[in-house]
């Protein structure tokens, strides 16, 4: 349980660390948080597939292909669901180019709020991790998460003080989108822990959560800002970076 809780903390610590960068530079250049996201849509894309997608099929016996493609689109469509509900990340920001002069306030307001939502099925996907038993898969799992969501924590900064918003509430908000990804982190890790039975369908559902976030929401936002070839680049030696750590950790 220790290790579980730890990576919790350490997750939705990401998004404080992320924060408080953004504090420090308020104007950080889109290349350089392109690079950063893109490295662990990478690092997120390994870990969906070698840490939840194939144990999936493991587990899944004579039904596993059925139970982990059920998953990972039912995991796909919730967070298309959410998404229809509250628009997220380039949906918000890069649809907004206002958003860092005049600041709608309102419109700040839903962009954190949904950093919020997306984050707590990002830490049911570490959780569920955990409750796999392969503590080395989760915490690639849970690494490439912490990474994303540095530079998603680096994002909230600027609009909400260009909104007026005060500096301490506005780490408070960054604060409170990180604290519902250690609640989503423990949801994840005790529902499969409970009852075992739904641990294929579990982990095959997280996995679909991730690659959508990947694809609906990183890959789009590192390739809107003119630093393509670099984001590609960025992805390719995220991905192999964890396919190193899959081979040699076992």
């Amino acid at each position: 349980m220790e290790p579980v809780l730890l990576t919790a903390l350490g997750v939705g610590g990401a998004t404080v660390i992320g924060a408080i960068i953004g504090f420090i530079f308020k104007k950080i250049s889109h290349r350089f948080s392109d690079i950063v996201l893109a490295f662990a849509a990478g690092v997120m894309l390994a870990a969906a597939v070698m840490g939840l997608i194939l144990p999936s099929l493991e587990y899944g016996g004579n039904w596993g292909l059925l139970i982990t493609v059920a998953g990972i689109f039912v995991g796909a469509v919730c967070l298309n669901l959410i998404d229809k509900l509250v628009p997220h990340m380039h949906k918000l920001v890069g649809t907004d180019s206002e958003a860092h002069n005049n600041a709608s306030l309102s419109k700040v307001l839903l962009f954190v709020t949904a950093i919020a939502i997306h984050n707590l099925p990002e830490g049911i996907a570490a959780g569920v991790g955990f409750g796999s038993g392969n503590h080395t898969q989760a915490f690639i799992i849970a690494g490439g998460i912490a990474l994303q969501n540095i530079p998603e924590g680096m994002v909230i900064i600027a609009p909400m003080l260009a909104a007026g918003v005060s500096p301490k509430k506005t780490f408070v908000c960054a604060l409170l989108t990180g604290a519902v990804e250690v609640l989503g982190t423990l949801i994840g890790y005790f529902a499969v822990s409970l009852a075992s039975a739904i641990l294929p369908f579990a982990l095959a559902f997280a996995g679909g959560t991730m690659l959508y976030v990947i694809s609906d929401e990183m890959i789009p936002e590192t390739h809107a800002h003119g630093a393509q070839r670099g984001a590609t680049y960025a992805l390719l030696i995220g991905f192999c970076l964890m396919l190193a750590c899959d081979v040699l950790l076992g």
